[in-house]
């Protein structure tokens, strides 16, 4: 049985106020996403990636991410849709035909510090629940606010957690989840709660606070300082 990734880098990342797409911002002289395929090509068990990009970046991604770096595991790379579900439906479709995938795993294509550790453990609880999530817990307090600013009420923490990526998954379970997720018009935030929607359990497991998604200006110059000591760890 083999297991795939699919990495979705199609956001055109609003909130980074850069007119170069946020996938392929320089992070220590690499696009981000390269980064990412990085540990990806390096984990055993992860025998094929799909990269989704936009459109309107097949070939860039193509010629200064994939190409420069001699990805293997990258077998294809397919074009996004509107919306993050539909982007990983379209790799799913191109994934559909391969009989001997049992783990899928999405992984954000703007987290590059995942560690082989974490993606492996997501692929054995994904094996055993169905379903599986790195998350961790809520530390701050958190309030429900209006659209006027005001507290409507604090939240109970102790249940809340703040989920990551990789997210990985039965691929029969995955495929159905998308299914009966587009029959009823249903748009999750995750895959997750793709599978939440239709009733199927999945674990969470603890993540890392490392496994930054960069999305703002901070958060690349707080990746580009952190950089050097994520990737002296262990793994």
């Amino acid at each position: 049985m083999r297991v795939a990734a699919i990495i979705p880098a199609a956001g055109v990342g609003v909130r980074m106020q850069s007119q170069i797409p946020k996938p392929y911002l320089k992070l220590a002289g690499k696009p981000i996403l390269a980064h990412t395929l990085e540990v990806f090509e390096a984990v055993k068990e992860v025998k094929e990636v799909t990269v989704v990009a936009h459109p309107d970046d097949l070939e860039y991604c193509r010629e200064e991410v994939i190409a420069p770096q001699g990805f293997k595991k990258v077998l294809r790379l397919v074009p996004g849709g509107k919306e993050r579900q539909d982007s990983v439906y379209h790799a799913l479709k191109a994934l559909q035909q391969e009989d001997d995938l049992d783990i899928i795993l999405v992984h954000d294509g703007v987290r590059p510090f995942i560690t082989p550790d974490q993606i492996r453990r997501v692929i054995k609880a994904a094996r055993s629940h169905g379903g599986a999530i790195l998350g961790l817990p809520a530390q701050d307090t958190l309030k429900r606010v209006n659209p006027q600013g005001k507290v409507i009420h604090t939240l109970d923490r102790k249940d809340i957690w703040q989920i990551q990526t990789p997210q990985g998954f039965q691929a029969d379970l995955l495929w159905r989840a998308f299914v009966e997720a587009y029959s009823r018009n249903f748009y999750g935030t995750d895959e997750a709660s793709l599978l939440e929607e239709m009733g199927q359990p999945v674990a969470v497991i603890p993540g890392d606070p490392w496994n930054l998604k960069i999305t703002t200006p901070d958060d690349l110059e707080l990746a580009e300082a952190l950089l050097p000591w994520l990737r002296s760890r262990k793994t």
